[in-house]
């Protein structure tokens, strides 16, 4: 009986530490917040209307002429938010390839070479937000200010969102460049 409570204890003691560990990345990450910026670019993904929302009223407060929204597994097309028209704002979206925080990081990339971009604010959602700044920071090589959306995260996604943004960032890791 000793033994199943110390497989227990040493369990409970591992799960606390990575939980631990795991709080300035995922729940405390560093956030810069909005700043003027040549263009908005909003992470996809399910459940992120709220994110997408989030980088129209960014536009709207002045902090960028132009939104660029990514649309994973088309996600907006129900939405009616692609064919927003706010006045002197533009709104773009793309279907990133590959379907991931990379793919979009990579349109960016692209997308900024074209249009001469020196900034962006990049919008995401809170666990996302570590993750997509190594990524984006991988290939665009301007200034880059993460800002959080206001997307409420229930209590029982965390843990979900510690072991897919790990896996999230060790596959990053191990692809390499951009």
């Amino acid at each position: 009986m000793r033994k199943k409570w110390t497989v227990a204890g040493i369990v409970v003691a591992v799960i606390s530490a990575l939980a631990v560990a795991g709080l300035p990345v995922y729940v405390f990450p560093q956030i810069d917040g909005p700043r003027r910026a040549d263009a908005i670019i909003v992470l996809g993904g399910a459940g992120g209307e709220t994110r997408y929302r989030y980088g129209l009223e960014l536009a709207q407060q002045g902090y960028a002429s132009t939104v660029v929204m990514s649309n994973p597994e088309h996600y907006l097309d129900d939405t009616g938010l692609c064919a927003e028209r706010l006045p002197s704002i533009r709104v773009e979206c793309f279907a990133p390839d590959p379907s991931t925080t990379r793919g979009e990081a990579q349109h960016l990339r692209d997308i900024a070479e074209q249009r001469g971009w020196r900034s962006v604010v990049v919008v995401t959602f809170r666990p996302h937000i570590s993750r997509a700044r190594y990524i984006v920071e991988r290939c665009f090589p301007g200034q880059i200010a993460m800002a959080v959306s206001p997307q409420k995260i229930s209590w029982y996604y965390w843990p979900f969102a510690y072991v897919y943004q790990t896996a999230g960032f060790v596959r990053a890791w191990l692809q390499g460049g951009c």
